[in-house]
């Protein structure tokens, strides 16, 4: 008996290893046949479906497609503005990027030069609608282009009828997980502005993203929200994510010259930094970075040499690495 265990578990072993250095999605699609297969349940007690999750969250961290949920249940925190500025500060650095408006109001899609999103007939919306329904999506369906480099998928009032047809939906909760795996590969990064609440949209971004970013405003004291964030984040990663990661807090509208804004940041650092990574970056309190969304252009066409570019260019290295020293960690463990 002891023998047959060691052979079943030798068996897994180099299933999970050859999924991990192969190339070929052949040989991934082979394997993921095998873990859902009768003969795995047989072989252990493992989860096959978790186990492929794992994995293919595991790839992720380590290959191209990075998925980053920027993320605050409150609104008004600088998540739209974090996504625009932080994505095309990463394209300006030569990477590949996607970003994602996922909130029903459309704001990102309007920052970016659309001001009448309710116009746009391909959105996010309609796009998981095919995948819920098993629809083939076309080559490029949907994404539109911006003039500062980075691609886009608008959205617009429909997506607040999302919410109530994902209820009924199978596997509701891996809904943008399963359209964004289409897609994902041909981007470095995958950024998500999402919707300022904690629902089935909200837990979609969660399962779908490899890593979350958390804007949180300096202007007041954030901390019952930001727990309900976390422990929605510690909830989605135990149940339907295990590699879930929090990339870091991101102290936003930070006025320099108030003793309040200096309290709030440093009681943020004291109580999460021992646990979470907090930005260096801070971003400051501007007027311009609020222009910049009725202009379609971003902080480094509006104001480039301004105190918020500035801090979004820091604010790109640091995420960049950041994902340099996971990969680095991806490397030795491998």
């Amino acid at each position: 008996m002891e023998n047959i265990e060691l052979l079943a578990n030798a068996i897994i072993l180099q299933a999970v290893k050859d999924y991990r250095h192969t190339y070929s999605p052949q040989t991934r699609a082979e394997i993921k046949r095998f873990f859902r297969s009768e003969w795995f349940r047989a072989l252990t007690p493992l989860d096959g479906e978790m186990l492929i999750t794992r994995l293919e969250n595991e790839r992720n961290d380590y290959t191209m497609g990075k998925i980053i949920a920027i993320s605050n249940q409150k609104g008004g925190t600088g998540k739209t503005t974090t996504t625009v500025n932080l994505g095309i500060g990463l394209a300006n650095e030569g990477k590949k990027v996607l970003l994602i408006d996922y909130d029903a109001q459309g704001s990102l899609t309007q920052c970016l030069g659309y001001p009448n999103p309710d116009e746009l007939s391909v959105t996010i919306s309609s796009l998981m609608e095919k995948s819920i329904n098993e629809q083939p999506t076309e080559h490029g369906e949907g994404i539109l282009h911006h003039s500062e480099g980075v691609d886009f998928i608008p959205a617009n009032i429909e997506l607040s009828g999302m919410e109530t047809f994902l209820v009924n939906t199978m596997s509701r909760e891996r809904v943008l997980k399963n359209y964004l795996s289409q897609i994902k590969d041909n981007y470095d990064y995958v950024l998500i502005d999402c919707t300022p609440s904690l629902g089935m949209l909200t837990i979609n971004a969660l399962t779908a993203a490899n890593e979350v970013i958390i804007p949180v405003q300096s202007h007041f004291l954030p901390a019952k929200g930001l727990e309900q964030l976390l422990g929605t984040v510690a909830k989605v990663k135990r149940q339907l994510n295990p590699t879930l990661k929090i990339n870091g807090i991101l102290l936003t509208m930070v006025d320099g010259r108030t003793n309040l804004a200096k309290d709030i940041s440093q009681l943020i650092r004291k109580t999460y930094g021992s646990n979470i990574k907090v930005f260096k970056t801070e971003i400051p309190l501007s007027v311009k970075a609020a222009e910049t969304s009725a202009i379609g252009k971003s902080i480094y066409s509006y104001d480039k040499n301004g105190k918020v570019a500035d801090a979004y260019r820091n604010l790109t290295k640091e995420v960049m690495d950041n994902e340099q020293r996971t990969k680095h960690k991806s490397e030795i463990i491998r």
